[in-house]
């Protein structure tokens, strides 16, 4: 409880009721966090009243407060730019904030009598600079490009020092170098070529062909039939790389692409910035999950794009941001033009924003020694079942059983999306007497849960899974749900539905079933669930099956009781075990005579 509260509600009790951005301070004076409301009085009440329902995240704050202060603005979209200004400028603990672990990187032309075109990590030396770029990898596939179309120099010589001194070398040959080391290229000419070949990273294919088809074209009149043919070279391999980046970028004159993967309690989202109908920049950033109301997407971009001028006219995302209105106006103002948030659903920008979401997929995968396709299947699995989060610990349960015979049921543990072995359970149906797979998945998944209850058992039994998923369908769910409300948890429960061929279907919940055949990665994770507990829960069953069998052709002999071939099969488990044990080991393990073992002996070799 923080001791500062009567004071803090006293002082919001006077507060006014006009939009504006409030600043909570700790005992320090530090800022730990800055929001925006449309009323203040309503907005920082809602901190400070008696009995709040806070989340965890937002009771730790309200705890650490001391005061605040708060900046009156003339409306919400003020506050709005306001808020994202000073959370830039301070980067308070408790706020959301965009983090990206790369660096910049640039395109530096040299400051030199015959400049070379390089990638940096910095603007240290001299020359002039294009960017920053966010990915390093995109800026070098634009420099390698520009050089390659070029035919620009990336060898170590300098430059006029170095003309003639040796044969051109490989790269000349092959038409990847246009010679400069022959010293027949003036220094006027060259810079011509810079200027172009930058003018190439900057806007790209189609400007450039045009302009130099039209050099071309003077070239050849002029009877320059050397310039002319190397222009026409380099008007063809500018149309190669075209192509290439077409792969990409078809049809996506400018726009940013933003795909946003959650994982683990983590959120990474990145974005595919398209300029001039080619991929021109990537950024990566992951965010902390949100406990409170915040939209992530809204947070993410009102941080990413404040302040901007690169704003394309198309941002396309999978859903609206909460405050689309806001933002829409905040885009517009800060690029003088009409900005459109486009949720993506159907055509090239929907292929676009599945790549962006893979990306997003595979950085959370690489920050958490998982696979993006794990990241994906998990994140479609929530969005289709409704959850808050990923599942992290997902537990199946199946029943098996031969008639009324070795009633059995197994237990899988899928933690982060793969098989966690060491935490699968088997269990002995004991009071359906005869087969009942809605009785005995009732009994089973009530024992289960009492050991979460009562806490008993080892660290895998006393933990409680994220989702629980049992193999049947609405049936099964219904004989399980009645427990779960018994004992007071929150757990969510699906059955997994197979067709008559025995392949998974759907997904079923308490009334209806959830089609999950459009969400590729999601259905191959729940179809290998399936797969998995099945094959478990049988495996168990034939293995009980099988001991029963010995147990029968144990008591054929005389002497040998329910309890001694119990502990026979106890001791020896399997039955090559049972054939390899001697006389004497089967007389001391159940306690009989050396006449009686041997009798055993003979039946257990016909096994």
């Amino acid at each position: 409880m923080n001791p500062r509260l009567p004071y803090l509600r006293e002082k919001t009790s006077k507060l006014t009721a006009s939009p504006g951005v409030y600043i909570m301070k700790n005992r320090e004076g530090g800022i730990i966090y800055i929001g925006k409301a449309k009323n203040l009085k309503k907005r920082v009440t809602s901190y400070f009243r008696e009995n709040p329902d806070h989340t965890p995240k937002v009771a730790a704050m309200v705890s650490k407060v001391n005061d605040y202060d708060f900046i009156v603005t003339d409306s919400e979209f003020e506050a709005l730019v306001l808020e994202c200004s000073l959370i830039k400028q301070h980067k308070p603990r408790y706020n959301i904030l965009l983090k990206d672990d790369k660096g910049y990187s640039y395109i530096r032309v040299s400051d030199e009598e015959y400049p070379r075109i390089t990638t940096e990590k910095n603007t240290t030396e001299k020359g002039r600079y294009l960017g920053p770029y966010t990915s390093s990898y995109i800026t070098k596939e634009a420099v390698n490009e520009a050089n390659r179309v070029f035919m620009l120099p990336t060898c170590r010589k300098k430059f006029p020092q170095d003309f003639r001194k040796e044969r051109p070398c490989l790269n000349y040959h092959i038409k990847n170098c246009m010679g400069v080391c022959r010293g027949r290229i003036s220094a006027e000419e060259y810079r011509g070529i810079i200027d172009e070949a930058v003018e190439f990273i900057r806007s790209g294919s189609a400007a450039s062909v045009e302009r130099m088809e039209a050099e071309m074209n003077k070239a050849a009149e002029d009877l320059e039939f050397e310039k002319a043919a190397m222009l026409r070279d380099r008007i063809s391999a500018i149309k190669k790389a075209s192509e290439k980046q077409k792969m990409v970028g078809s049809g996506v004159e400018s726009a940013d692409v933003i795909g946003i993967a959650e994982y683990n309690g983590g959120v990474y989202i990145s974005v595919l910035m398209y300029r001039e109908n080619r991929l021109y920049d990537k950024a990566v950033f992951d965010m902390e999950k949100s406990d409170s109301e915040e939209d992530i997407l809204s947070t993410f971009m009102v941080q990413f794009y404040h302040g901007r001028s690169d704003i394309p006219r198309i941002i396309a995302v999978d859903h609206m941001p909460a405050e689309e209105e806001l933002i829409q106006k905040l885009l517009e103002n800060q690029a003088k033009k009409s900005v459109k948030i486009h949720q993506a659903q159907r055509g090239r920008l929907l292929d676009l924003l599945k790549l962006a979401k893979s990306n997003s997929a595979e950085y959370a995968a690489l920050k958490s020694n998982r696979t993006g396709k794990e990241v994906i299947a998990l994140e479609q699995l929530a969005k289709c079942l409704g959850l808050a989060n990923p599942p992290k610990i997902i537990e199946a349960y199946d029943i098996s059983n031969l008639s009324s015979e070795s009633m059995v049921a197994g237990m899988v543990v899928f933690e982060d999306g793969r098989p966690q072995k060491k935490a699968y359970k088997k269990f002995t149906v004991k009071e359906q007497q005869f087969q009942n797979d809605y009785g005995s998945m009732h009994e089973v998944l009530k024992r289960r849960l009492l050991h979460i209850v009562n806490q008993e058992g080892d660290e895998f039994f006393t933990r409680k899974p994220d989702l629980i998923l049992l193999d049947g369908g609405t049936g099964h769910v219904h004989a399980v749900e009645p427990i779960l409300k018994e004992l007071g948890l929150n757990i969510p429960l699906f059955g997994m539905v197979k067709d008559d061929k025995h392949r998974t279907r759907a997904i079923a919940t308490g009334g209806r079933e959830i089609q999950i055949n459009n969400l590729q990665a999601a259905f191959n994770l729940v179809t290998k669930i399936q797969d998995e507990v099945h094959r478990f829960s049988v495996s168990f069953m034939h293995s009980k099956h099988k001991k029963k069998t010995y147990s029968s052709e144990l008591l054929t002999v005389k002497g040998i009781g329910e309890k001694k071939a119990a502990k026979i099969l106890m001791k020896f488990k399997t039955r090559d075990n049972l054939r390899r044990a001697s006389v004497e080991e089967l007389a001391v393990t159940a306690g009989i005579s050396t006449e009686t073992a041997k009798e055993l002996w003979e039946v257990i070799q016909k096994l």
